[in-house]
């Protein structure tokens, strides 16, 4: 009986120890030295560190205005390009390079919507002539947007290896090659480099 009450007493300790230990915010530098926390456990650490009012209504209109000031940080980084800001898939040197390299070049790509429209409209036309010409183009369109994303790929892949030999590139290819489905305009984050300028 002695024996479970002291162990009780020791696990009671020892998981006051572990609460003391997380709920100080740890030096990225320096050595972990405690297990990392459950996922669970890390978001309600998250929302306990907003300190709450004691009131639902009152913490609700706190976390909205708090989100609704985020957004506007992360809508006008997204005109503007300020790296603190933006979401977390456009942060960081490699993708601002990418982003960079696919504004600063002419894609096949950005002006499928455009044809697809014009080619739409030929193909509702009841001419076998001019549906005949609006597939030519269809095959066409798509044959020009094939052969310039593959030359797309094999430059920009080269660049990044020569820039950032040491940096992480997974996913930067996949993410010029969306950029480029974009208009130019309509691009976001907006364009920092204007055409034929070199990034």
């Amino acid at each position: 009986m002695f024996g479970s009450r002291s162990s009780k007493e020791e696990k009671a300790a020892a998981t006051d120890k572990v609460s003391a230990d997380l709920s100080q915010p740890r030096d990225p530098q320096a050595p972990k030295g405690r297990p990392t926390p459950k996922r669970a456990v890390a978001q309600s650490q998250r929302k306990a560190v907003v300190a709450s009012t004691g009131n639902r209504k009152e913490d609700a209109k706190r976390a909205r205005e708090r989100r609704r000031t985020e957004m506007a940080k992360q809508r006008e980084a997204l005109a503007n390009g300020d790296e603190r800001y933006l979401p977390t898939r456009d942060k960081g040197p490699v993708r601002r390079f990418v982003r960079d390299y696919v504004d600063s070049r002419y894609s096949v790509a950005e002006m499928f919507l455009p044809l697809a429209v014009i080619i739409l409209v030929l193909s509702m036309v009841r001419q076998p002539a001019i549906q005949s010409i609006a597939l030519m183009l269809w095959l066409g369109v798509i044959a020009l947007i094939l052969l310039d994303s593959i030359v797309l790929v094999f430059r920009l892949r080269k660049s990044l290896v020569e820039r950032f030999p040491n940096e992480p590139r997974r996913g930067a290819i996949a993410y010029g090659l969306m950029r480029t489905l974009q208009m130019r305009r309509l691009r976001l984050p907006k364009p920092q480099v204007k055409r034929g300028e070199r990034p």
